[in-house]
């Protein structure tokens, strides 16, 4: 299904009895809704939830951004140094207005906030920006832009980085399977050809290799965003892998100690994934905040 949502157009899926509490998940870069695994969807909707997922400006079926040019990463990096406004073609808080548009079209008045990665940036700044449209806030194996931080390994920014010189099928899964070998979680190895027919599918529903690098921009030219979460009032959980190698552990700290009366889970054997066998976890560490906030649908 597309909504018109903050001027473009989101593709998205919904789930659910209508009437029960929402909860928007928001993924990460590059990646589409699909990423957000089924039986996570299927568990939310089993606890009495309405799950709505969705592609991102610039990934999956959503409005692509061909337009703009992504941006040298060193320029934005540059102008930042010198005090000045980064040219980038959106940011992070553009991402979070297209959230609340689909929540607009979708006519909810507040729901549940989840995001994960990148998408966990966003769904930050929905709480810090939208405090009347969050019920509460849930972020995962996401930061704080703190550039103070410990940074991904040498091994997990090639894969996020380079990509294979030939865009052919087999190829761009090859790559997309060694990423997740590289990235995910090491307690919770995912079954290779599973993994194999997921990126599979993933590649043929879109490959669109430009707006990685303009997310990857809108990450950049946000820059440091604690000031903004420091106003987040929405009750709020960080769960992050204590073996994530793509956004460190310490960067889930840091969202914790930065967003007032913020709850951490720390999950060991976890990294940059949503494992099948960890999704109760997750969700019952989302409930500990969701319960403290209840409201209509719409």
């Amino acid at each position: 299904m597309k909504a018109q949502a903050n001027g473009i157009e989101i593709e998205f899926e919904d789930y659910g009895d209508k009437d029960s509490p929402p909860v928007l998940l928001i993924m990460g870069l590059g990646a589409q809704l699909t990423l957000w695994p089924m039986p996570m969807v299927d568990q939310l909707v089993a606890r009495g939830y309405r799950a709505i997922r969705y592609d991102n400006r610039d990934v999956g079926l959503s409005t692509k951004f061909d337009h703009e040019q992504a941006p040298a990463m060193a320029a934005i990096i540059g102008e930042m140094m010198m005090g000045a406004k980064p040219d980038v073609p959106y940011l992070i808080g553009d991402m979070a207005a297209d959230a609340i548009g689909l929540l607009d079209a979708l006519r909810i008045a507040k729901a549940h906030i989840m995001g994960a990665s990148m998408g966990g940036m966003i769904a930050q700044m929905v709480a810090a920006a939208y405090p009347e449209r969050v019920l509460s806030l849930t972020s995962i194996m996401s930061t704080t832009g703190n550039p103070a931080l410990p940074s991904a390994t040498r091994e997990a920014m090639a894969v996020l980085t380079q990509r294979p010189t030939s865009s052919d099928e087999e190829s761009m899964v090859a790559h997309g399977v060694r990423a997740e070998k590289v990235i995910g979680s090491p307690g919770y190895p995912a079954d290779e050809a599973e993994l194999s027919e997921r990126v599979r599918a993933s590649f043929r529903r879109m490959h669109y290799p430009p707006g990685i690098a303009r997310q990857m921009a809108a990450i950049v030219g946000s820059g440091d965003r604690r000031e903004a979460l420091r106003g987040i009032t929405a009750p709020t959980m960080v769960i992050h892998g204590v073996d994530d190698p793509l956004v460190p552990l310490a960067g889930g700290r840091d969202t914790a100690e930065t967003i007032p009366g913020a709850k951490i889970v720390e999950i060991p054997g976890m990294g940059h994934n949503l494992p099948e066998p960890l999704i109760p976890q997750v969700l019952d560490a989302f409930e500990q905040v969701a319960r403290k906030a209840t409201a209509p649908a719409a």
